[in-house]
């Protein structure tokens, strides 16, 4: 595992974490202004989240990852929805990533921007995301490109694309209504069939999309050859190379499946 924060002195607002049979990735985050809903921000968000997944993983092995990402979802809005503004649109959220093994199988799940990456010894990887955010966020590019930032035209703007998050037609992230869960992307597959398994966060993920600089394969063979800070290395490259500004890059790569 890797998770470095976007520059040094910045907080690291993305988790990662595994047990002998499953692992969790969480990509928190926040918009600017938010500190007003949440006392506790967006990284305490995250970790909490994370760590409640990671107890309910090992104690209730037998419920779907759904479930058990509701149960954190709510066991986490238990805790500060008497002191935070918890429905507000703007506090913190998170993108999820989930694998577990048991009896032969992966079953994996994915909300929001992170990434879940299967690596196989016969055929290409198998890669899922969520592509909701990014597709409902693009139809509001020209309207935004077009108005002044900072105006009225342009603060309402955002307030509607904001306002399309965890609703039918926009897109899903783990916030404060478990109900997001049975929204998430997810899949099974036998053990047998894969080498590795991998749970990126978006800042991680983004040296293939939207960078474009590699592909799974190749991203996957870097990882197997280099580890994980490797990969983050390429993408912090980039990132300068582009002008990009930085963002957390979490890497959570399992090679040990259980499988022949």
């Amino acid at each position: 595992m890797v998770s470095v924060a976007a520059r040094p002195g910045r907080v690291n607002e993305d988790f990662t974490g595994a047990t002998p049979t499953a692992a969790v990735l969480v990509d928190g985050a926040g918009i600017p202004g938010a500190e007003s809903t949440c006392r506790h921000g967006v990284a305490w968000y995250a970790h909490t989240l994370g760590g409640s997944l990671l107890s309910l993983l090992s104690l209730t092995p037998g419920s779907s990852l759904p479930a058990l990402l509701a149960e954190a979802i709510t066991q986490v809005t238990d805790v500060h929805r008497h002191t935070c503004d918890v429905t507000n649109p703007i506090s913190p959220s998170a993108a999820v990533a989930v694998l577990r093994v048991s009896d032969g199988d992966l079953d994996h799940l994915v909300l929001g921007d992170a990434v879940v990456a299967l690596d196989r010894p016969a055929g290409p990887p198998i890669v899922t995301t969520d592509p909701r955010e990014l597709s409902v966020s693009r139809t509001y590019e020209p309207t935004l490109a077009a108005a002044t930032p900072g105006s009225d035209e342009y603060n309402r703007i955002l307030a509607d694309l904001r306002a399309r998050r965890n609703q039918p037609g926009g897109f899903w992230v783990a916030k404060d209504d478990p109900r997001a869960a049975d929204e998430a992307v997810t899949g099974r597959h036998s053990v047998s069939e894969l080498s590795a398994a991998v749970l990126l966060s978006n800042g991680a993920g983004r040296i293939v999309d939207p960078f474009g600089l590699t592909g799974w394969p190749q991203a996957l063979a870097v990882l197997a050859s280099n580890g994980p800070a490797a990969l983050v290395d390429q993408v912090r490259r980039a990132e300068a190379e582009h002008a990009t500004r930085p963002d957390d890059a979490t890497i959570a790569y399992c090679t040990d499946l259980g499988g022949p």
